[in-house]
């Protein structure tokens, strides 16, 4: 009292004090326990000869760290296995581990919980424990988790959230504690992002505001709970948690027991708002402390403020505050913030302008009773209708349960509504139906769509839009949550975010020993999915174009490659240094950053390492590489990868030394690098690697391109190359072939290689890796050009990529009416002749 009200510490050092007299209680009060019962019926040994485990979980505040100063402690005990105890040596005295550590609990209650002349140590409470007050005092870990599996309910994974092994301090960081967590961890955090904790939030809520209501009934001065009543410290808890177990299972960062590190966790996710995070913080700090000065004044477990003015007065002054007015207006702000936050996360109802403690819980949004299935065919649109009737005997939809069928039924009626309203067109109802079928064993998107119903709107504009944002939705629904973000359309795509994340979820998974190879690899997609998809979402709403879209998904790329290379050599036995000398070289779309939805990655693998077993090393580093990035799980894969650009193509070396890339591009030696891979060196980019192997690589790259060549040679390979690449991909119709129709797309690229290739040692403005429109604007300025022939295919090649890229997200084959692209085919047709005089 002395350290927190005069000399004003922090909230963190007194709840952190608190817990860790606990902590030390339990310790020494377990400890004391095991001796005497050993003596009196021998050691409890497992098979390894060791003694059986004994966990003292904590609970709620307990496990978070954040016990208040008159805090019970919330406990569950849990123990390893079953067995039996050595006994006396004359046989005498053995009991089961059931009676060992049944005694154990009750002999830890004595020493903690009994009030002797001196006081107790702490309350404790049991009822959390699995079947409550009628199950037994300690469980083995067995028993816990088939009762988590079977009989574990909703509310019961926000009270494990929190959970933490407290006593004995020798088995907290023990590594079969590991097998503890495993078994809580997937109750708490399901796979899927998981809405139907929302009911399950409201009712225990509702349950608790009228627990509280019937306590304060005919006794209004105890309504003004700081902890309970509308505002108070439960709903930032509830705000935090809910949000923490809705995504904890897919993004592990979240993850955390203390309420203030998970506010600042939700705000770095993109959860809510940092502003919103800060003022929550503030308020659970105000309220938290308001808490504390309450319980001191008559040392009790209570959270009502005192009725009597020199209580209230001696509060504001510990507080800080001049006078009581002052005191109380702040706590109305912070309680009036808290209360709206939890109404909006929830979908309250609630009247504005409650501020007094004593308004009611919030309700669930009023839903309409959902219609029988029959009922809802009449009521929607003739086609929906057809499709919807297809149900009748469909076994997901009987096999439904009632809850999860009224869900489907009322998302139908409320997309029947949009098309009836001419808010949607009916084939968009149809495919969104379409989308929905295959997910309905996964019922918490149901949930999800009913929660949000900004997602729902726009679900359906991108469902309607074109195919391919169908498809993936189909393949990765679990990214429709992004749609829930009121900046998914503002941002773009960041680098050293999206690294500093996974560094954060690869911590998370590290700190519970969950980093095994699957959860690593299914991370991975997750994320590059969510990623690919925010990108489809801004490029389908109109928000990004094209080139930015081929930007965002080239860095994303870039992204995962960082990551995965490294997380791949930290977990490779044979590496043998810290930081592999390494690079690797993206060709293609992604050496000149155009990648599209769905594109592989051209790349090369190059190493520099004196180390006599450096090429064993990094073949193998190379192979688990790849593997990572292709193989299926059941969240998907992340790329097809292509190495055949390396020296040698598909007969080469899969990773090659610098120095033979070296001779190979630049013609040393008598195995050197055809015409068609220095055509390729000009979309080459350095991807990943040291700075030293970078200047190296650019230095070669450079070269290469530069080299005098024989202006006619080179012309006659190219356009021979350009008619090979023609025939592989002929055009059988009377459309026109944007990439590959006389005056397509390939026509101007092979044009600006040749440019490149001829020209750069003249011209070194050419040099860079910069596209193919900037470097058809820079020959142009050069005099390469006639006027006007370089930025009018510019224009042209990029109308070509969008009008491309548009078909594509529609399944299309990039093949238009000729007519209606006449002018870019001659654009580029030109810039064909004035290149090669053809």
């Amino acid at each position: 009292m002395e350290l927190d009200c005069s000399q004003q510490a922090d909230l963190a050092t007194i709840t952190q004090g608190v817990t860790a007299l606990a902590e030390l209680a339990l310790d020494r009060a377990c400890q004391q326990t095991r001796q005497e019962l050993d003596e009196r019926h021998g050691p409890l040994l497992g098979a390894d000869g060791q003694a059986v485990p004994l966990w003292i979980i904590g609970m709620g505040k307990f496990g978070a760290r954040e016990l208040n100063v008159s805090s019970d402690i919330d406990l569950i005990y849990v123990y390893e296995h079953e067995g039996e105890t050595q006994g006396q040596p004359d046989g005498r005295g053995k009991i089961s581990s059931h009676e060992y550590f049944g005694k154990a609990v009750k002999a830890i209650y004595s020493l903690i919980g009994d009030t002797t002349e001196h006081g107790f140590v702490f309350r404790v409470d049991l009822a959390l424990r699995p079947h409550g007050n009628s199950g037994p005092a300690a469980i083995s870990l067995s028993a816990l988790e088939d009762y988590l599996q079977v009989h574990g309910r909703e509310w019961e994974r926000f009270a494990w959230l929190k959970s933490r092994v407290v006593a004995p301090t020798a088995s907290i960081k023990a590594p079969n504690v590991q097998a503890l967590r495993s078994v809580v961890l997937p109750f708490v955090f399901r796979r899927y992002l998981d809405y139907n904790v929302f009911d399950a939030l409201r009712s225990l809520h509702r349950q608790i505001r009228e627990h509280a209501a019937r306590r304060s009934a005919g006794h209004p001065e105890r309504a003004n709970d700081v902890k309970l009543s509308r505002g108070g410290i439960r709903e930032i808890e509830f705000t935090v948690q809910l949000l923490q177990v809705v995504r904890g299972g897919q993004f592990p960062e979240l993850r955390c027991r203390p309420t203030l590190e998970a506010l600042q966790r939700l705000a770095r996710a993109n959860l809510m708002p940092q502003d919103t995070a800060d003022q929550l913080a503030q308020a659970y700090t105000f309220l938290r402390n308001v808490e504390h000065r309450i319980q001191y004044l008559d040392d009790q477990q209570t959270h009502v403020l005192p009725t009597r003015d020199e209580d209230l007065e001696w509060i504001a002054h510990t507080m800080g505050y001049a006078d009581t007015r002052s005191f109380l207006l702040q706590l109305d702000a912070h309680r009036e913030l808290v209360a709206q936050e939890f109404d909006t996360l929830l979908g309250s109802n609630q009247s504005d302008g409650c501020s007094s403690g004593m308004c009611g819980g919030p309700r669930a949004p009023q839903k309409a009773p959902a219609p029988e299935l029959d009922t809802l065919i009449e009521q929607i649109p003739p086609l929906m209708a057809a499709r919807v009737a297809e149900w009748r005997e469909h076994p997901k939809v009987r096999g439904l349960r009632d809850e999860a069928r009224s869900r489907l039924f009322r998302l139908v009626q409320q997309t029947a509504q949009r098309v009836t309203q001419g808010q949607l067109e009916e084939t968009s109802a149809i495919r969104f139906i379409n989308w929905l079928e295959p997910l309905l064993r996964r019922e918490s998107y149901l949930a999800l769509l009913l929660e949000r119903p900004s997602v729902i709107d726009r679900l359906l504009h991108l469902l309607g839009a074109a195919k391919w944002p169908a498809r993936y939705l189909l393949q990765h629904p679990g990214v429709i949550d992004e749609l829930a973000s009121e900046q998914l359309f503002t941002e773009r795509f960041v680098a050293a975010d999206f690294e500093h994340e996974m560094a954060l979820r690869l911590a998370a998974l590290e700190s519970t020993g969950e980093d095994d190879d699957e959860n690593l690899l299914n991370l991975l997609r997750r994320a590059h999915h969510a990623e690919t998809f925010r990108t489809l979402a801004r490029d389908v709403e109109g928000a990004i174009t094209v080139e930015q879209v081929a930007d965002d998904l080239s860095a994303l790329a870039d992204s995962v490659l960082r990551v995965t290379a490294q997380w791949c050599w930290k977990r490779l036995k044979q590496r043998h240094r810290d930081t592999p000398n390494f690079a690797i070289i993206g060709y293609g779309k992604l050496g000149g950053k155009e990648l599209g939805y769905g594109s592989d990655l051209d790349i090369v693998f190059i190493f520099d390492d004196a180390d006599e077993n450096a090429p064993e090393i990094y073949t193998a580093w190379v192979r688990k590489l790849i593997n990572w990035l292709t193989v299926k799980t059941g969240e998907g894969d992340l790329f097809e990868i292509d190495t055949a650009l390396r020296p040698n193509g598909n007969s080469g070396l899969l990773v090659s030394s610098f120095q033979s890339y070296s001779d190979y591009q630049q013609q040393r030696g008598s195995n050197t690098a055809w015409t068609w891979e220095h055509q390729a060196m000009t979309r080459a980019r350095f991807v990943l690697g040291s700075d030293d192997l970078r200047q190296r690589f650019d230095a070669v790259r450079e070269a290469v391109i530069t080299a005098p060549r024989d202006p006619q040679s080179l012309q006659e390979e190219i356009v021979s190359m350009r008619e090979r690449v023609r025939g592989a991909h002929p055009v059988r119709s009377a459309l026109f072939d944007v990439k590959h129709s006389p005056g397509g797309m390939v026509d101007a690229e092979f044009a600006v290689q040749y440019l490149v290739l001829s020209q750069s040692g003249q011209h070194p403005e050419l040099i860079g890796n910069v596209g193919n429109i900037a470097l058809l604007q820079r020959a142009e300025a050069a005099g390469l050009l006639p006027e006007g022939v370089g930025q009018h295919a510019a224009t042209a090649y990029r109308e070509l990529r969008r009008i491309q890229h548009k078909s594509r997200l529609d399944e299309g084959n990039g093949q238009v009416p000729e007519a209606t692209v006449a002018q870019h085919r001659d654009a580029i047709l030109a810039l064909w002749h004035a290149v090669f005089q053809r």
